[in-house]
């Protein structure tokens, strides 16, 4: 039997966990788009476990292909959405796939009492190969508050960034993608376990429980048409 593509089982899991909707969506970018996916449908245990194995196995993929490291000192999870991909990705990489790696995390405010410091989890230290994960780029906004913290504690070398779903929209003020720029401006590789249009291409496939696909025509000729306007 034939194991389905990583990128139709997870579709399947986004239809599953009901974070993937359809219908009239205002985008922090002022974009009205017919699709949002919700980061906080991922809200009980079995859920993020699920998660943190999907993005653990698409790390495993990227590493086995020569696109990442192997030897990974740490998974950064930027406060607040990314701090449960962070941890979920460094159990399932550990559990799942034999990887001593740690999590780190940053605070919104610095404390200065207790252990202190800006960074949760493991320290970060001259050196340290550092992969970033975050659920879904439309701008890159998170990604360019994050690298400036990440440099001010110590000479970490980013390696990568890990999303869960690759929108494929064009900047504002440019034809890249917001993927596509990141990677030009930073340096490092950013990858995702699907992308938009492989999870409208899967969920033509999928079914709802009364047997009709969750992606119907018309869903689908609104999808490729904000693509059109909007897409990379």
């Amino acid at each position: 039997m034939t194991t389905a593509s990583l990128d139709h089982r997870f579709t399947e899991f986004l239809l599953d966990s009901q974070a993937l909707k359809f219908g009239d969506f205002t985008l922090k970018s002022g974009r009205k788009s017919p699709y949002f996916i919700n980061a906080g449908a991922f809200n009980d245990g079995r859920k993020i476990a699920t998660l943190g194995a999907f993005y653990a196995e698409k790390i495993a993929e990227e590493i086995k292909a020569g696109n990442l490291p192997a030897d990974i000192d740490t998974v950064f999870g930027p406060a607040y959405k990314g701090i449960p991909l962070g941890v979920s990705t460094a159990i399932a990489l550990t559990s799942a796939h034999g990887m001593e790696v740690g999590y780190t995390f940053d605070r919104k405010e610095k404390k200065d009492h207790g252990d202190g410091g800006m960074m949760v989890g493991t320290q970060l230290a001259d050196g340290m190969k550092v992969l970033l994960v975050d659920d879904v780029m439309t701008a890159g906004t998170a990604v360019r508050e994050v690298i400036p913290k990440l440099k001010a504690e110590a000479d970490v070398e980013v390696v990568g960034l890990v999303l869960s779903v690759d929108r494929m929209e064009k900047t504002k003020d440019s034809d890249l993608s917001a993927v596509r720029a990141v990677e030009a401006e930073f340096g490092f590789p950013v990858f995702a376990i699907a992308n938009v249009r492989e999870i409208f291409e899967a969920g033509q496939h999928i079914e709802t429980s009364d047997g009709q696909p969750y992606v119907t025509p018309e869903i689908k000729a609104a999808a490729d048409a904000y693509l059109a306007q909007y897409g990379a």
